[in-house]
C-alpha cells in the first residue's frame, strides 16, 4: 500500500497535521473529515484525502472563512 493511502488513527493524523486529537474529533463531528474505515471504535482516515482537506480548510481560514461556512460549503457539495 502506498504510504499516502495508508489509514491513520486520529492520534497519528493529529501528529501529522500538528493539531490535537480533539481537533480531529471536532472536525470529524462537524463533517469536515470523513473516516474511511473503522477498527472497533477507532475511526481511520485516508492520509492523502484528509491532509488535502485540512490544507484547504487552513487556506479558507486564513482568508477569513469560519468553520461553519466551510462546513456549509461542503454540505452543499462545493469543493473547499
Amino acid at each position: 500500500m502506498n504510504p499516502q493511502e495508508r489509514l491513520l488513527s486520529p492520534k497519528e493524523l493529529a501528529k501529522i497535521l500538528r493539531v490535537s486529537a480533539a481537533t480531529i474529533n471536532y472536525y470529524t463531528n462537524m463533517g469536515l473529515f470523513k473516516p474511511t474505515d473503522r477498527k472497533g471504535n477507532l475511526r481511520l482516515y485516508n492520509r492523502r484525502e484528509t491532509v488535502g482537506i485540512f490544507e484547504k480548510i487552513q487556506q479558507l481560514r486564513r482568508e477569513g472563512y469560519s468553520l461553519r461556512l466551510i462546513q456549509q460549503r461542503l454540505e452543499k457539495g462545493y469543493s473547499v
